[in-house]
């Protein structure tokens, strides 16, 4: 397996180098600068047009604008909200929101890119079922350059792309998280949330892209309030700590962030990296992704449809993303104390481990946790606190982290009852250092023999609502979890069969159909593989027992994948046909300010849902 995670990390390296950040970065300062900040017109003209104003039964298309963005935001706003932005603070620290705002800003005018070109290419022979992304943008485009085998050879390579990000970071991703954040909080094994999420998937993808825009158009607006609505209840509650946030997000974006407690600093450059992965994977801007649910939508005016997708990252990122990183900030849980602390040293120790350089920790039964943390967590009186199975780590000083400018690193392990069953011990990790490690010191200067829970993803984000609500995290976070993930492997299920469907287009239509009915099959073999590989099935060197999708940073590893071999594809695809879409977009607002505004009356919210033709 560290063979397998050494070769997938080297070739992040190279996908996700600086060089395609700044790529991105300069992609989406194009975009804004030519289309004279288009952000403002998606959030006046792109509002109108979702309330159906500008609506036509007869225009091509299967489902509404307000359904396209809800199918595209389904994608978007999901876990990456939850768990994404958890990843982000935890590793990158406060100055990642900073870098998170700055994606969901240039963001909006890169999916307005994106989006109008993929429009402006779609093919809507197939009423029922169209077809757009860069994909065809690539293809048309090389096609009218006399060089349309090499325009299908890029297009074939960004739909493999996508296939991979719809395995990787559109399906492992949200159910990981799902089993994760129930087996902590219910104790549900993960292959069982594994089997469920297969079979409710699986129900509504077979259906394809009109009952994938229903099911989205219905609970994308009731996934977000119930989430936002929890939010707000946690920062009313910490109004006073909000100010402080924001002034903390912005010098920590500058300056290296101060390690403290669970949080082991991290420095400007980590902040930025992690904020502007976490926010590209969340918002999906530049990936290419949305412009193949959009490209359903029934217009006749590519620019239109272009328009309202830029309202994606302002709701997923700038809205959505910002609560979340608030919440964690605000109640303390990125850089919370341990959930308990060992008397001594005799109880707590670090010795060598087999192999060369390795080590890890000794330490007698667990004490109790800590009446802070047993609020918490709501634990009943006389119980320790602690969860069968949950990961937990400790604290050293190490070789340096060049990421967090640091010599702290983790050593974690796994609870588990002694041999007697009467009290709770740690099957523990080992750590690679050529430093022996020790004990950090802790504030009054004696060694910190602390024991900190390792809240990976949405169990994060949890925690953070039960900090200031106990419970509240439990219940809030789990069902957020769940309509989240659903929303967004069915989108993603999506966007993988146009990727198929383009890439055996050349076939006969039953022959298609029996293509992508196999590719649906193995999607969602796909969610119970992942949860299955989340428990515990193997021993490590320590002779502990281990999954092979442990921590968060194995699970980012595999979503930063699917995410950067997207990027690094899509981006020249947007940065050689992107004039066509910016011709086309000042083009229709010339028109629009000449007196071609054709709208009508905005139609019922109730009608614009359900997708019903209003005019």
């Amino acid at each position: 397996m560290d063979r397998i995670n050494d070769f997938v990390n080297g070739l992040n390296n190279i996908l996700f180098s600086m060089t395609t950040v700044y790529a991105l970065l300069v992609t989406g300062l194009i975009y804004t600068i030519w289309s004279v900040f288009g952000q403002y017109r998606a959030l006046t003209h792109g509002m109108k047009v979702i309330r159906g104003a500008y609506d036509d039964k007869n225009d091509p298309g299967a489902i509404n604008h307000f359904q396209a963005l809800s199918a595209a935001l389904s994608a978007t706003v999901g876990l990456g909200n939850i768990a994404g932005v958890a990843v982000a603070v935890a590793l990158g620290g406060p100055g990642a929101v900073f870098w998170m705002w700055v994606i969901g800003i240039l963001g909006m005018a890169l999916k307005m890119t994106e989006v109008t070109q993929s429009m402006l290419s779609r093919d809507t022979s197939d009423p029922e079922n169209p077809k757009g992304g860069p994909m065809f943008v690539v293809q048309q485009g090389f096609a009218g350059w006399g060089l349309k085998p090499l325009g299908t050879a890029i297009g074939g390579l960004f739909a493999v792309t996508a296939i991979i990000s719809a395995i990787t970071g559109g399906n492992m991703f949200q159910a990981w998280n799902v089993g994760d954040v129930t087996f902590t909080y219910f104790q549900v094994p993960q292959v069982v949330s594994g089997v469920i999420l297969t079979v409710l998937v699986g129900l509504v993808i077979i259906g394809g892209i009109k009952r994938i825009g229903a099911f989205a158009g219905r609970i994308v607006p009731i996934m977000c309030g119930l989430y936002m609505l929890g939010a707000f209840v946690v920062l009313g509650l910490n109004i006073t700590e909000v100010p402080a946030m924001f002034a903390l997000i912005f010098k920590s974006a500058f300056s290296t962030a101060e390690a403290s407690g669970a949080f082991l600093g991290g420095t400007a450059g980590y902040a930025a990296i992690w904020g502007i992965k976490r926010a590209l994977f969340s918002s999906e801007a530049g990936q290419g992704s949305s412009p193949m649910a959009h490209s359903a939508a029934k217009t006749d005016e590519p620019v239109r449809e272009g328009v309202v997708a830029g309202l994606e990252p302002f709701i997923d990122t700038i809205v959505v993303c910002t609560l979340t990183a608030l919440v964690i900030l605000s109640s303390g849980a990125y850089n919370r104390a341990p959930e308990a602390a060992f008397a001594s040293e005799s109880e707590f120790r670090i010795v060598a481990a087999p192999g060369e350089n390795n080590w890890t920790v000794e330490t007698a039964a667990l004490p109790a946790m800590t009446n802070e943390a047993r609020t918490i967590r709501r634990t009943p009186v006389g119980d320790a606190g602690w969860r069968l199975g949950e990961t937990l780590f400790v604290v050293v000083e190490a070789d340096p982290n060049q990421d967090t400018g640091r010599a702290l690193r983790r050593i974690t392990g796994t609870v588990a009852r002694n041999e007697t069953g009467d009290a709770f011990m740690v099957n523990w990790n080992t750590l690679s250092s050529v430093k022996p490690p020790v004990f950090r010191a802790g504030p009054d200067g004696k060694p910190d023999l602390g024991i900190y829970g390792d809240y990976a993803g949405a169990s994060m984000t949890a925690y953070a609502f039960d900090r200031a609500v106990p419970g509240l995290g439990k219940i809030l976070v789990t069902i957020a979890a769940w309509l989240f993930a659903l929303s967004t492997m069915i989108s993603w299920s999506y966007y993988g069969e146009q990727a198929v469907r383009f890439l055996f287009g050349n076939l006969s239509k039953s022959a298609q159909g029996l293509i992508v009915f196999g590719y649906k099959i193995f999607y969602c073999l796909c969610i119970l593989l992942t949860t299955i590989l989340a428990m515990p099935l193997f021993t490590n060197e320590s002779g502990n027992k281990r999954a092979i999708l442990a921590t968060d940073v194995e699970l980012d590893m595999w979503t930063t994948l699917g995410l950067g071999v997207m990027l690094v594809v899509n981006i020249p695809i947007m940065l050689l046909f992107g004039y066509k879409a910016m011709n086309a977009y000042h083009d229709y607002f010339r028109r629009m300010e000449a007196g071609g505004d054709d709208a009508h009356p905005p139609a019922s919210m109730v009608d614009v849902v359900e997708g019903k033709d209003v005019q």
